[in-house]
């Protein structure tokens, strides 16, 4: 069987179960008694060991089997949670990414499994009494004799006061109970449906009112190669046999008629091919009931119902990322089309044109939302890899850290999402290990030895505002200057008049770091300049707000999308441009005689403020314009990154939205440009990269 195909399916699903490990590993350490983290590990573990033998990755399932069997013995509580249990666990885990990795990457998979066997056993507690494989943990079997009103005991399956009871009335109406174990070939690849299935051929001939294991551990495949039911039907044990046994990838099927409770008289179980349903509140005779069926005994309103699998229906579906690029693409032509057709109906008499393009336009602007939020996914893929880092990081720094996330439900554009990583990790590490102090010191400091890194994000209009804050002890502005200036970043001269605020954003300079020994953390002079580089590449700011002794807060300031957007159009000679209206302030006027010159630089006052202007003519390379002394200048005035400046220009076309379309390899990274679109009339447009031109 080629199994090739599937292999894109395999490393996807197999980084969801990675993640999931993560995450319950993380939980279980802080919560060592969490029975449901406990069983959720354990299945994510047994998913991934079935999907990797199945694909033939034999190390992947042989490590995760391992993994499996000491996650068993923490279940059975053979085996205490500790560090030195979890810290081996982590070890598996990241070598299980590591293999999952060169498995996608097309490479060999070798790997030396002995260390971590042996790191496995150590931490486990070697020499516990593991289970032999295939062994399940025996269930109670109190046998003892029935007394009247209670049926008798089944041997591996204990019942409690409400199936008693069931049986009890299900009895007096003439069912017969039914303990059935059924066992599935170890051949058998996917247990979980088999077992589906035999429940829903036993649903049409009664109901089922226990399942040793759960519903819920059968459908998560968490049995071995049997399971057990009680079965109440009004059907024989042949025909129930025969109902089963119609399943494939059956091994065996025992059907054991329950005995009779005491002092209750039930009906005699019936001829093979009949079905016999009592006459409500009395015992059945011999033979089937006029106009019965096997159904009537879900239906009789004597039998009380219970709660049996519920059919999982497909919510989601999984689309190749090249797929949505190529619809935003269409979608985007639609939107370059519709402006132009717009402007058609504007200049056309016909009122039926007119009409149509209305209407067309509420159709696409649906279509265009829809297609936007069909890109947009949850930040918390993004997250999610963060707290196994910061646990990490404080444990090789000694130092106690609560990681606290908030917002992991806000959604970005994917292409947002692809590139977003990378600076939340420089952040959380440059808090970890720079903002943070040691226990000492917090303890000094009056502190709780156990600081808190905070991770949160959510929607402001249209962007995304995403912050990492800690309760450190702060960035110390003149300590920065003093860095600054031993490293040359910075002269004597620009240290004397710098305040604190342009202090403190040195730390964004390439080269700059107050790390004293360069270390496996930091010290390189690299991480927060490459953090605002990658930012500002996606339209993006970010800010720090920092107070010492109490606390550092980075704030990023993300657009919720990067293909679709609402820009300002404006006029400088011929030439139209798009300014993208995040970045707008305002927009106001000015006379010539009004411009002045402040440290060599244009500026005009706007409301008690000093506002610097570039001529936007000069900027773009186009010939410079004469103004008239009375001539009334268009200023836009726009902000990146804290800092203003009013961009000169001649007209304003007005509001529009544009379709990003990247410039390409030849001509890409100009200047001042971040881009172009195609405007109605079919002309071409530049968008203009405002934090360059700040």
């Amino acid at each position: 069987m080629d199994l090739s195909q599937y292999l894109g399916m395999f490393l996807e699903e197999s980084r969801e179960h990675l993640q999931r490990l993560n995450e319950g590993l993380l939980g279980l350490e802080s919560n060592p008694e969490d029975s449901r983290l406990i069983n959720e590990i354990f299945r994510s573990a047994h998913t991934l060991k079935g999907m990797s033998a199945t694909m033939g990755f034999n190390q992947i399932a042989e490590l995760t089997h391992q993994m499996e069997n000491v996650l068993q013995k923490i279940r059975n509580g053979e085996v205490k949670v500790g560090g030195g249990l979890i810290d081996a666990l982590f070890r598996c885990l990241d070598s299980l990414e590591t293999m999952v990795e060169t498995v996608a990457n097309g490479e060999s998979l070798e790997m030396d499994l002995a260390p971590l066997l042996a790191g496995l056993q150590d931490g486990s507690g070697q020499g516990s009494g593991t289970s032999p494989e295939g062994e399940t943990t025996p269930v109670h079997n109190n046998s003892k004799e029935a007394t009247p009103g209670e049926p008798t005991e089944i041997p591996g399956v204990e019942l409690n006061e409400f199936e008693k009871n069931l049986v009890c009335e299900a009895q007096e109406h003439g069912y017969h109970p039914y303990h059935l174990v059924i066992t599935i070939k170890p051949t058998c690849i996917m247990k979980s449906v088999r077992a589906f299935m035999v429940v829903r051929r036993l649903e049409e001939l009664g109901d089922i009112i226990k399942t040793v294991p759960s519903v819920t551990d059968i459908e998560d495949e968490r049995f071995e190669q049997s399971f057990e039911l009680v079965l109440l039907s009004a059907a024989g044990e042949a025909e129930i046999a025969k109902a089963v046994n119609g399943v494939a990838e059956l091994e065996e099927t025992k059907v054991t008629l329950l005995k009779c409770l005491k002092g209750v008289q039930t009906a005699p179980t019936p001829a093979e091919g009949k079905v016999t349903a009592p006459v409500q509140g009395q015992p059945c005779e011999n033979g089937p009931t006029p106009g019965s069926s096997p159904a009537t005994a879900k239906k009789d309103p004597g039998l009380p119902r219970t709660q049996g699998f519920k059919t999982k229906a497909v919510a989601t579906i999984r689309v190749d990322i090249d797929r949505l690029d190529k619809l935003i693409n269409l979608v985007g032509e639609l939107v370059i089309n519709k402006t132009r057709l717009a402007q058609i109906g504007k200049t056309s008499d016909n009122p039926g044109l007119s009409e149509t393009v209305e209407q067309m336009d509420r159709v696409f602007v649906d279509l265009q939302n829809l297609v936007m939020k069909v890109r947009m996914v949850p930040i918390e893929q993004v997250f999610n890899r963060f707290p196994r880092m910061v646990r990490d990081l404080a444990k090789d720094l000694g130092k106690e850290i609560e990681l606290e996330i908030e917002g992991q439900e806000t959604e970005l554009d994917r292409t947002v999402i692809d590139e977003i990583g990378d600076p939340l990790v420089h952040l959380l590490r440059n808090s970890v290990d720079h903002g943070v102090e040691s226990p000492d010191e917090r303890e000094r400091a009056a502190k709780p030895t156990t600081a808190v890194v905070r991770l949160t994000a959510r929607h402001e209009g249209n962007n995304v505002i995403i912050e990492v804050s800690d309760d450190g002890k702060g960035i110390d502005p003149q300590r920065i200057k003093a860095k600054a200036l031993e490293k040359g970043i910075i002269s004597p001269a620009e240290a004397e008049t710098m305040d604190d605020h342009t202090a403190v954003n040195l730390i964004f300079r390439a080269g700059f770091s107050t790390a004293e020994q360069v270390s496996d953390v930091s010290g390189r002079g690299v991480g927060l300049d490459a953090v605002r580089s990658k930012i500002e590449a996606l339209s993006g700011e970010c800010r720090i707000f920092t107070k010492p002794g109490s606390g550092t807060t980075f704030r990023i300031q993300l657009p919720l999308t990067l293909a679709i957007i609402q820009a300002l159009l404006v006029k400088v000679g011929a030439e139209s441009y798009a300014i993208p209206l995040s970045f707008i302030d305002e927009t106001t006027s000015i006379l010539p005689r009004d411009i002045k010159e402040v440290q060599g630089q244009d500026s005009m006052l706007l409301r008690g403020h000093i506002l610097p202007l570039l001529r936007l003519d000069t900027a773009v390379g186009l010939p410079p314009r004469t103004w008239s002394p009375e001539e009334e200048l268009l200023v836009v005035v726009v902000r990146r990154a804290g800092k203003t400046l009013g961009l000169l220009v001649d007209e304003l076309v007005g509001q529009q939205e544009v379709v990003i379309k990247t410039l390409g390899e030849l001509v890409g990274g100009l200047p001042g440009i971040g881009g172009a679109t195609i405007l109605g009339d079919g002309t071409v447009s530049l968008i203009l990269d405002v934090s360059t031109l700040v």
